[in-house]
């Protein structure tokens, strides 16, 4: 980590974040961490904090918490929200299924973000991808009902997959069935990030997938 990306840990690590695998048996208290009941928004893998430092500080009403395996990644992210002066913040380092599996109660989330995770362009690495079936019926079974599964790829064969796997999945319906190819709008709301401009610089398509708990 750098310099200031230590320090931030140092600073706030104890107070806003947690290793999956240091936390008490059982489901995670959000409102306790939080001090507060809000609606609860999970990012799973946020990255260098670009761009959700950015979202959690438009969105105050929402406990926002974002699990990432990325250590640096993770301070930056405090970095960000420091000098944005979030409140809403929770971090959670490690392996957002077993958090999912064993943390997060049914119908707890309204809401699941992932933001281009990794797409292992390789075809003897797809069995690596976060989103598959396994994975979204289990992130569908904590969404609440009407809670929202939004997902964002530059990876053309990686967005075809989540579309089938999303579209397959009994718990979600597309809010978007009748748009060409089920495709979201993207929504002026999710900033742009370098990654997002690269992909642009390089002709792939950005898609949207929005789902929707039945």
């Amino acid at each position: 980590m750098t310099v200031g990306q230590q320090r931030a840990w140092d600073r706030h690590w104890a107070e806003l974040g947690s290793e999956v695998t240091a936390l008490p048996t059982g489901p995670l208290d959000v409102a306790s961490w939080f001090g507060r009941s809000a609606p609860v928004v999970l990012e799973i893998g946020s990255g260098m904090g670009e761009t959700t430092a950015q979202l959690v500080a438009a969105q105050p009403e929402a406990n926002y918490l974002a699990v990432e395996v990325y250590k640096p990644g993770l301070a930056q992210l405090m970095l960000r929200a420091e000098k944005l002066e979030v409140t809403n913040l929770r971090l959670l380092r490690g392996d957002a299924l077993v958090l999912l599996r064993e943390h997060l109660e049914p119908e707890s989330l309204d809401e699941v973000r992932i933001y281009f995770p990794d797409p292992w362009p390789k075809k003897r690495h797809h069995k690596r991808r976060l989103v598959q079936s396994a994975s979204v019926a289990l992130i569908a079974s904590r969404l609440k009902p009407g809670g929202v599964l939004h997902l964002a790829t530059d990876w053309e064969n990686y967005a075809e997959q989540m579309m089938e796997v999303c579209s397959g999945e009994s718990q979600l319906r597309n809010r978007y069935a009748d748009a060409p190819g089920g495709w979201a709008p993207r929504p002026e709301w999710r900033p742009v990030t370098k990654f997002e401009n690269r992909a642009h610089e390089e002709g792939r398509e950005i898609r949207d997938l929005i789902f929707e708990r039945i």
